[in-house]
């Protein structure tokens, strides 16, 4: 009997690890500052690409094994400087994931019809049609963005991409 209450409760931590790891990886979002020049031309596409980092990461928690089939859950872009910069500025946006080398990349999500008016914080459409577990267990990963300018800039602008991701706990078999 004592087998049995001592098996249930190993098999109750280990789901409930796997569980909060996978809302920990839900909730804790990959970031990168990418920075836009302001000798970019207008009218072409161009690329900025940044490490991404995510707080479990930061604080040495290697989640990576206890998650799986993750997914891209939403993606934002942010100006951080100058801080009221108008993203309007860009015609369209697209940010793809990849690890660290830039091998594995994938289209994680875009805006192509960007509002001159937009502010300094955009919503992007997410494509979570693929798995991204590959490159977030491989601890290392990049984003990069390709961009259109619609209006040329007066001073180097720093984005602040976030992508949220979902997860499933990684349970053992």
């Amino acid at each position: 009997m004592k087998k049995i209450i001592i098996g249930f409760i190993a098999v109750a931590a280990l789901v409930g690890c796997s569980t909060l790891q996978s809302i920990v990886r839900s909730s804790l979002p990959y970031t990168a500052t990418l920075i836009v020049p302001a000798s970019t031309s207008t009218g072409n596409t161009h690329s900025a690409v940044s490490p991404a980092s995510s707080m479990d990461q930061l604080f040495g928690s290697n989640t990576n094994a206890q998650v799986k089939e993750v997914r891209i859950a939403s993606a934002k872009l942010s100006a951080s400087n100058p801080a009221n910069q108008n993203i309007g500025a860009f015609s369209s946006v697209k940010l793809y994931l990849s690890r660290s080398d830039g091998s594995g990349e994938i289209l994680v999500a875009s805006r192509t019809d960007i509002g001159s008016s937009v502010g300094n914080n955009l919503v992007l459409d997410i494509d979570n049609s693929r798995f991204v577990d590959d490159i977030i267990k491989s601890n290392a990963a990049r984003i990069r963005m390709e961009y259109v300018l619609r209006n040329k800039l007066t001073t180097d602008v720093s984005l602040k991409a976030s992508l949220g991701f979902s997860s499933v706990p990684a349970t053992a078999q």
